[in-house]
């Protein structure tokens, strides 16, 4: 099943005339959160609409926007013509972004999903996708059709989070879809490229734009990095069709490669499309093959001349993602001998690869042209804060720190205790020494490490007034302790502290001089 071109017209004035028929009823984020409450709002996100459309009786502007665009609920004339004034009801369906029922024009409904989003800085942005796909996934439109857009959902703001933010020149949001990360790319880069396979979504990311109140982007139909040639950018986001699948049906989540071909030839790509300094940010899943480690697997992805950190989030054995996914795209509902066929196809796909299950998570690339690039693969399922964009620079500004000082370096260096990070204890009661000791974070990545007494003791005293060196001389007098000896012992254990975030270098021009 395929789905249709936009049916929406050339009207460049509709879209602001909306926006600002949005903001008047308060058809926005915080507005949304308001009218239908906290237990309506995240039934929203469990495609379960009920609880919003009771909320939504009281046929104001904003109940009627809210059935009309993001419910689908057909509204009445009347209603309507309230929350779309001044004849911005007959310009939108005559525009294609609404229709009459057939039957005496009673009823209105809309043609596109559109669903509040709230940006960075309370500001108020909409993303517009395929109907039902605002809410609850594809399974509104029915995720067999193959050109589908979908909206916003978890893995796009994941995305969105962990992305490094700050002034650029040039940014690429490839495989765009309904536009959320050329959306957020926009508040920061001078120029913004977005790029698809699918022309449809092309059309929805410009709705998105506009309906925002965004720049205008450069909009490139094809796959990978074909549409840009050679250009490069300083910053790249992709949320890829990057589905493990025995075909390409669904142009939305599967990539049409083998196996996990195209997360791998999208991150090999990507090094050479970076200036120096630049970030690339990828959401990916990837094969766990018998015989080989994944870790050595993704390394080997890892194009020259990028520093790069990949964490993954999540495992699941090979049946579980096939029913995953065949639940995706609704072959749960269809007959059971070809359900049990589509699921024998997985099957023999992953039988084919030797893969026995897959991983999911996220990849960052840096370039930074070192003669020894930085490559850290971790697995991570534990919460986060996000966003994780000040923790991501963070991560590679440590690793440019560690890779040009040695031993020696670091023990001259000073470091502070990084915020909200605090200690725990863990042994039986009334002991006069602890079991372990834990250093536990309760920001960005909320690591959480086993030190010893003298790690324990050394990050305790770090507010940057004195070298490493000398916190672990008087650390060694304190306890009876060769200082020597310590400060040959040690750096191992302060450089796993920088490594993972507890310990911040002091820049030389900063420091308190002791």
């Amino acid at each position: 099943m395929s789905t249709p071109s936009l049916p929406l017209t050339d009207r460049s004035d509709l879209a602001p005339r909306l926006r600002t028929a949005f903001l008047d009823a308060d058809f926005t984020a915080d507005g949304l959160l308001e009218r239908l409450g906290a237990p309506a709002y995240a039934a929203l996100a469990r495609a379960e609409t009920v609880p919003a459309l009771r909320a939504t009786r009281g046929g104001t502007p904003l109940d009627t926007l809210v059935r009309l665009f993001l419910l689908q609920r057909p509204v009445t004339p009347a209603e309507a013509g309230a929350a779309l004034p001044g004849g911005l009801l007959d310009d939108a369906v005559e525009g294609g972004w609404l229709r009459r029922e057939a039957a005496g024009d009673e009823a209105i409904r809309a043609v596109i999903d559109v669903r509040p989003y709230g940006g960075p800085d309370g500001q108020d942005w909409f993303i517009a996708s395929d109907l039902g796909c605002a809410v609850g996934g594809a399974g509104g439109i029915g995720s067999t059709a193959e050109g589908v857009v979908l909206g916003v959902g978890g893995a796009s703001t994941t995305l969105a989070g962990l992305t490094v933010r700050g002034p650029v020149g040039d940014a690429l949001d490839l495989g765009t879809g309904s536009g959320i990360q050329a959306l957020h790319a926009s508040v920061d880069a001078t120029r913004v490229t977005a790029t698809d396979l699918n022309p449809r979504a092309l059309s929805f990311t410009a709705l998105t734009l506009a309906l925002s109140g965004a720049p205008e982007a450069e909009l490139l139909e094809g796959s990978l990095f074909e549409p840009v040639d050679g250009n490069r950018y300083d910053l790249i986001v992709s949320n890829p069709p990057f589905v493990i699948s025995p075909g390409a049906r669904l142009t939305y989540r599967d990539g049409g490669m083998s196996g996990d071909d195209l997360c791998r030839t999208l991150v090999q790509q990507a090094g050479d499309r970076l200036n120096e300094g630049g970030y690339a940010h990828f959401l990916a899943n990837w094969q766990h093959v018998d015989g080989e480690e994944w870790t050595d697997r993704l390394r080997s992805w890892v194009p020259e001349g990028c520093d790069a950190w990949i964490v993954q989030r999540e495992v699941q054995d090979i049946t579980q993602y096939a029913e995953l996914w065949l639940r995706d795209s609704g072959d749960h509902r269809t007959d059971p001998e070809t359900y049990a066929a589509r699921y024998e196809a997985w099957l023999d796909e992953f039988e084919a690869r030797n893969t026995k299950a897959v991983g999911f998570g996220w990849i960052t690339l840096r370039r930074s042209g070192a003669a020894e690039p930085s490559v850290v693969v971790e697995e991570w399922p534990h919460p986060v804060e996000q966003p994780l964009g000040e923790t991501v620079r963070a991560h590679f500004a440590r690793q440019d720190y560690l890779r040009t000082h040695d031993d020696a370096a670091l023990l001259a260096g000073h470091f502070t205790l990084a915020p909200e990070v605090v200690q725990e204890q863990i042994g039986l009661p009334g002991a006069e020494d602890p079991e372990h000791v834990v250093l536990r974070q309760h920001r960005g990545m909320r690591r959480a490490t086993q030190v010893d007494t003298v790690g324990a003791g050394f990050a305790g005293v770090c507010d940057g007034s004195l070298s490493a060196g000398r916190i672990l001389d008087a650390i060694a007098q304190l306890i009876g302790e060769d200082p020597v000896r310590l400060r040959d012992q040690t750096p191992a254990q302060i450089r796993l502290l920088v490594e993972q975030g507890f310990l911040e270098p002091v820049e030389e021009g900063t420091r308190a001089q002791a």
